[in-house]
C-alpha cells in the first residue's frame, strides 16, 4: 500500500498545476463559507451585546427596527422627537425603575453625539450586563463637558482636556457647526465593542445650550448666545429622541408597553430590544441567505472542477492504472486510491481556506472595527465552522467517487491495449 501511495503522490506531482488550481478553488469556497458564517455570527453578537438590561426603548411612533437602530446603534436619523414632559410622566410610572433619555442629531467629525444624563453611566449595560467603565477621567458635570468613546479617542488621537466642536447633523465640520460653544473632553470610556465606542456623550444641558440660538436646524440671524452666558438661560431639555427604560419587574413590560401606546399627550411607542432585533434579522435574513447560497454555489463549482479535472486525467492515466492492476492492485484498491485523492484535495483546500480566513480576519479586524463598529471574534473555528470544514472534506471525498468508480471499471486489457487496435 505504501508503494501505491508513493506512486499516487508522484502522479499528483506530475499533475501539480491542474491540481493546484482545484485546491485553490476549493480553498476559495471554504474561505467564503467560513467568512460568511463568522461574519453572520459576529454581527448578531455585536448587535445583541450593544444593549442589555434595558427592558423597553420608548420613542416617537415609528417602526420598531428604526427606533432601535437610531437609539442604540446610532444608525439613520430620527424622524421625530418626544416632549420632555412625556419623559417625566414615563419616569413616574409605578412600573418604571429608571429612565435614561437620549438626544441625538449632532456629530463631531463623523462621530454621533449623544445628549443624556449622568444616569446613562449608572444604568446602561452592554454584553452580559456589563456596566460602562471610565478608562480615564470622570463623568460629565459641567455644561460643556464631554465623555468620549474609546474609538473616538483612538482614531482622533484625543486625550483629556481636548476641545471639541460639535456640528449640527452628521458628517465633518463645516460652517454649520457650533464653534462658538466648544466642549472639553473630561472622560474616556473603556472599549466595549459597541456603538458606545464611537459616540461623544454630553449632558442634556449642553445639548440645549448649543441650540439656544438655533431654530429649525439653522442659526438664528442676529442672535448669538456666548458660551459664558448660557447659564443665564433655562437649559432644561424641551424634547429628546428616545428613552431607555428599566423596570422594577420584567412581568410589567407588556403592561407598560400598552400604556405607552395609549399615551394621550402625544403618539409614542415602546419596543422590546430583543423583539426589535428579531425583526431586524427577519428583514436582513434574505440577504443573509443569499450570501450563504453564493458560498455554497462557489463550493459546488469548485467540486465540479475537481471531478472534471480528475475524470479528464483518467484518460491520460489509463496505462498508469493498468500498470497498477498488473502489479497486483485490485479494482477496489484503485477505487480507494482515486477516492483518497479527492479527500486529500478537499482537505488541502479546506486547510488552505481556513488559513487564508485566519490571516484575512487578523488583518481586517481593526478596519472592520473602525469602519463598521463590528468586532471580529478571534480564536479557532467554532463547532459550526468545524462542521463546514468537514463538509468541504466530505464533499471532496464524494467528488472523488465518480472518477474512482470509472477507474474501478477500467479493465486491465483496456488499459494495455493500444488505441485503434
Amino acid at each position: 500500500m505504501r508503494g501505491l501511495l508513493a506512486l499516487a503522490a508522484r502522479s499528483a506531482w506530475h499533475r501539480r498545476f491542474a491540481l493546484s488550481l482545484v485546491v485553490l478553488s476549493v480553498a476559495l469556497s471554504a474561505l467564503l463559507l467560513l467568512a460568511v458564517e463568522r461574519l453572520r455570527h459576529d454581527v448578531r453578537e455585536n448587535f445583541a451585546s450593544a444593549v442589555s438590561g434595558t427592558d423597553l426603548i420608548v420613542g416617537a411612533r415609528t417602526g420598531g427596527v428604526q427606533l432601535m437602530l437610531y437609539a442604540v446603534f446610532r444608525l439613520g436619523q430620527p424622524t421625530n422627537t418626544i416632549r420632555w414632559s412625556s419623559v417625566q410622566a414615563l419616569a413616574q410610572d409605578k412600573a418604571v425603575a429608571w429612565t435614561v433619555p437620549l438626544s441625538l442629531g449632532d456629530a463631531h467629525r463623523g462621530f454621533p453625539v449623544v445628549g443624556t444624563t449622568a444616569d446613562y453611566f449608572t444604568h446602561f449595560r452592554w454584553g452580559a450586563r456589563q456596566p460602562l467603565v471610565l478608562a480615564q477621567g470622570r463623568r460629565f458635570e459641567g455644561v460643556f463637558d464631554a465623555v468620549i468613546g474609546a474609538e473616538v479617542a483612538e482614531r482622533l488621537g484625543y486625550g483629556l482636556g481636548q476641545p471639541l466642536v460639535l456640528r449640527h447633523g452628521g458628517g465633518e465640520l463645516d460652517s454649520n457647526d457650533h464653534a462658538d460653544k466648544p466642549f472639553t473632553v473630561v472622560g474616556i470610556l473603556a472599549r466595549t465593542g459597541t456603538p458606545v465606542d464611537r459616540s461623544v456623550h454630553i449632558g442634556l444641558a449642553g445639548m440645549e445650550a448649543i441650540h439656544l440660538d438655533w431654530a429649525a436646524g439653522v442659526p438664528l440671524p442676529g442672535l448669538a448666545v456666548p458660551a459664558d452666558q448660557v447659564n443665564q438661560h433655562d437649559l432644561s431639555p424641551k424634547t429628546v429622541t428616545a428613552v431607555l427604560v428599566g423596570l422594577k419587574s420584567r412581568a410589567a413590560v407588556f403592561g407598560l408597553q400598552r400604556r405607552v401606546a395609549e399615551f394621550e399627550a402625544e403618539p409614542l411607542m415602546a419596543v422590546l430590544p430583543g423583539v426589535a432585533l428579531d425583526e431586524l434579522w427577519d428583514a436582513v435574513g434574505q440577504a443573509e441567505r443569499a450570501l450563504v447560497l453564493m458560498s455554497v454555489l462557489v463550493g459546488a463549482v469548485s467540486l465540479a472542477g475537481l471531478v472534471a479535472v480528475v475524470v479528464t486525467a483518467l484518460e491520460q492515466r489509463r496505462r498508469e492504472l493498468a500498470v497498477l492492476r498488473s502489479v497486483g492492485a485490485g479494482p477496489s484498491r484503485v477505487f480507494t486510491l482515486l477516492a483518497l485523492e479527492g479527500t486529500v484535495l478537499g482537505a488541502s483546500g479546506a486547510l488552505l481556506g481556513a488559513l487564508a480566513w485566519a490571516i484575512i480576519r487578523a488583518l481586517a479586524a481593526p478596519w472592520v472595527q473602525t469602519r463598521w463598529g463590528i468586532t471580529l471574534s478571534g480564536g479557532g473555528p467554532r463547532p459550526v465552522e468545524w462542521l463546514l470544514l468537514g463538509s468541504v472534506v466530505l464533499a471532496g471525498t464524494l467528488a472523488g467517487l465518480l472518477p474512482g468508480w470509472r477507474a474501478y471499471r477500467l479493465s486491465l486489457a483496456d488499459g494495455l491495449t493500444p488505441r485503434g487496435s
